[in-house]
């Protein structure tokens, strides 16, 4: 079962919970989120604003720190030409849509990237779900995206905490694989191993798992993991 936790920022973070056994680290870049991962600007354009002779130092995130890990950019309505800046720098491996990103778009973005600057990368398609009826939207996207994400409606950017009701799962009749997301905590490991759905692949943990925002509790992910994986 895939696990990726969401909102990292922090190098050492990442491979802390990388020790843990996640396979996924998720870096937000929207501007709205508590755990957005800035850019700054240079001479030559944007750059990380974490330079390369940090990243020895453990503060920064990207490739150089992440071996073994899983880069996704999670990205919500931005521009392409930011995402591909963003995956360029960052070294990412996935992009994550949260917005109401079209299938032109998606196709585009994927032949800009693959393989010219990051080859066989994956997308993941958000899809906000309040109702049965949400699963519905899956059907545009089958065969533009590697997966789904099923994250709970709301209002804010960045994800309410709050969880929807997984029984709705069943409505979903897609072919493509999906990762379950919003409000899992630590005593959900249970109530996770359960799913039967055959296109469940894994889960998206995020501000359960937090000390602040963007900083995880390594020892309660492995706690975490463990459990859902025993």
């Amino acid at each position: 079962m895939i696990v990726k936790v969401c909102g990292m920022r922090d190098a050492g973070n990442i491979r802390a919970v990388k020790e843990a056994g996640a396979d996924m680290a998720g870096l937000v870049f929207c501007k709205e989120s508590p755990r957005y991962v800035s850019m700054v600007n240079s001479r030559s354009g944007l750059i990380p604003d974490f330079p390369d002779r940090r990243f020895a130092a453990g503060n920064g995130c990207g490739r150089k720190t992440a071996d073994g890990i899983t880069l996704v950019g999670v990205f919500a309505d931005d521009m392409p030409q930011n995402i591909i800046t963003r995956v360029y720098n960052y070294g990412l491996d996935c992009v994550q849509l949260h917005g109401d990103e079209s299938t032109v778009m998606i196709d585009n973005l994927r032949r800009t990237i693959d393989p010219d600057i990051r080859s066989g990368l994956k997308i993941i398609k958000a899809i906000h779900v309040s109702g049965r009826d949400d699963f519905g939207k899956c059907a545009e996207y089958e065969g533009h995206v590697d997966m789904f994400l099923f994250d709970t409606a709301c209002e804010e950017r960045g994800g309410s905490g709050r969880q929807f009701d997984w029984d709705m799962l069943d409505s979903y009749s897609c072919q493509t694989p999906f990762l379950l997301s919003g409000g899992i905590g630590p005593e959900d490991a249970d109530r996770i191993r359960m799913i039967s759905h055959p296109m469940f692949a894994g889960v998206d943990i995020n501000s359960r798992f937090e000390t602040a925002p963007a900083v995880k509790d390594a020892a309660k992910v492995a706690d975490f993991i463990e459990r859902l994986r025993s």
